[in-house]
């Protein structure tokens, strides 16, 4: 016997879109007011109010970033005590809750030891609080009366020399204000985290400090800048008879042989990581997950779907704006069930090709025309 009964449940299927922290930055470094503060800002802010009327290091990298970040631009502020350091400001940001993609560290290192800080701190924060972030630390610009641009290049280059830190980039302070206008080129949403900063069709940096000269009065040469570029710096490059001035490659410091040897390849690949993670939680000890091949083909499909949406382009005035990353295809994603109860997954993508060398040959046609 048994008496009828009807129940009716909710059930969460984990289809809502994550929320994204590309593009949204933390900027560390001292200001004239607000010191140990957290201050959210955007193309609204009032930046004598939050950071002071006086002139800072903080407040020059931010002014930089807002003009070159678009109308979108937004940031995360942490101005510094004087008896403060950036990984207090950068703990105090994380374990009060806020997610950023970058670090922008606005007092220029002097030694290796603190690039390498800096990457130690990139890792210690993703096994700490899952956060994937890059740092984009300064070094200093050109001292006008001692150097020449041959010493300073020497000098910089033993900045950076044997190290590997893969979550840190480096921008000479040559302008004064050039790793604001980078951070702030990265942070354009009229563009993709797949973008070089080296793109022209953004146009030309905005706010770019006066161009340096040496201490016999030379100004910046390209040539300085292709060394420095060498070395895996970050540098502005200007281009014979084009007007503006515009940025070289993001150069991590990474190894040779990596395979994020640009910021645009680790932007992708952590986004896309970033994307994976919650759909592997909501997978733990849910037996849907197994190794049937059913299962095994729809929870492929469901990690895919983070590599369709950063694939996704579109087709405007005759123009098609491509996605992040190439399409999947069947194989780009593997699972491997290394027990009865770990499972593994592999997960390719596959940057587009974009063009930064480009040739034109040229050539005569000097053959006779034979007229009826």
């Amino acid at each position: 016997m048994a008496l009828g009964s009807v129940k009716v449940r909710n059930l969460n299927l984990g289809q809502g879109v994550v929320s994204g922290v590309e593009r949204y930055f933390l900027f560390i470094g001292p200001a004239a007011k607000n010191a140990g503060g957290l201050l959210p800002l955007n193309t609204d802010s009032d930046l004598d109010v939050e950071l002071g009327t006086a002139a800072s290091e903080l407040k020059t990298q931010i002014l930089a970033a807002r003009a070159n970040g678009g109308d979108s631009w937004a940031c995360l502020a942490a101005p510094l005590a004087s008896d403060s350091t950036w990984q207090l400001a950068l703990t105090k940001a994380l374990q009060t809750g806020y997610e950023f993609e970058a670090v922008v560290v606005t007092t220029p290192v002097t030694a290796a030891a603190e690039l390498s800080a800096m990457n130690d701190a990139a890792v210690l924060v993703l096994n700490t609080y899952a956060c994937r972030a890059f740092f984009i630390a300064a070094s200093v610009g050109i001292d006008a009366a001692t150097q020449t641009w041959a010493q300073y290049a020497l000098a910089q280059k033993a900045l950076v020399l044997d190290l590997a830190a893969p979550r840190v980039m480096c921008v000479q302070l040559m302008h004064g204000n050039d790793q604001g206008v980078l951070a702030g080129r990265l942070a354009d949403a009229s563009v993709s985290v797949a973008d070089s900063p080296m793109r022209v069709a953004t146009g030309a940096v905005l706010g770019l400090g006066a161009t340096p000269v040496d201490s016999e009065g030379v100004p910046l040469q390209s040539a300085t800048r292709s060394t420095l570029d060498a070395a895996r710096f970050t540098v502005t490059q200007t281009y014979v008879g084009y007007p503006g001035v515009f940025f070289g490659d993001g150069n991590m410091l990474d190894s040779p042989d990596s395979d994020f040897k640009v910021i645009e390849y680790l932007r992708i690949t952590d986004k896309a990581a970033r994307a994976v993670r919650p759909l592997l939680i909501r997978r733990v000890a849910d037996r849907r997950l197994n190794n049937s091949a059913n299962s095994m083909a729809v929870n492929i499909s469901a990690l895919m779907a983070p590599l369709r949406a950063m694939a996704k382009s579109t087709k405007f005035a005759g123009q098609v704006f491509p996605g992040e990353i190439e399409q999947p295809k069947d194989g780009d994603i593997v699972l491997t069930w290394k027990s009865k109860t770990a499972v593994e997954a592999y997960i390719k993508l596959k940057p587009l090709n974009c063009p930064k060398d480009l040739t034109a040959n040229i050539a005569l046609d000097l053959s006779t025309t034979e007229t009826e």
